[in-house]
């Protein structure tokens, strides 16, 4: 019986994300699980509305998934979703706030996120997120 190495075998591609938050701690933990976790290569971060907007409206952006926050050291996460609604179709936007309240997921939604995670309770749900990302792109 032969063996052929390459039958059913998919390398997935990494992610290339790009994180909007004020919280140097959370950055670099995030960095450090998403890395880990779910094969995500954090290209670019800040925790300014302007530098965020730019960034990910730059058409030579090489983004998947944007993370952004809500409360940022600089303007709001809600106008960088707003500002990014019309992303091309493969790139993806969730929110990961402290204050993902059934309003705030709601407004988040209907500004063009995709998802919406609470800090404190979902991150296994924003794994999950990103490990689909890897399907899709399959």
């Amino acid at each position: 019986m032969s063996f052929d190495r390459n039958a059913n075998f998919h390398v997935m591609s990494r992610v290339n994300a790009y994180l909007v938050e004020d919280s140097a701690v959370i950055t670099e933990n995030l960095i450090a699980a998403l890395g880990e976790l779910a094969d995500v290569n954090v290209i670019g971060n800040t925790a300014s509305e302007s530098e965020a907007k730019t960034w990910l409206q730059n058409i030579d952006s090489d983004w998947q998934l944007a993370i952004v926050d809500i409360f940022l050291r600089e303007g709001s996460g809600l106008e960088v979703l707003a500002a990014c609604r019309n992303r091309k179709q493969k790139q993806k936007m969730v929110v990961l706030s402290n204050y993902a309240t059934p309003e705030i997921r709601t407004h988040c939604l209907n500004l063009g996120a995709d998802a919406v995670f609470d800090k404190s309770t979902e991150i296994d749900g924003l794994i999950e997120f990103c490990l689909s990302l890897h399907a899709m792109s399959a």
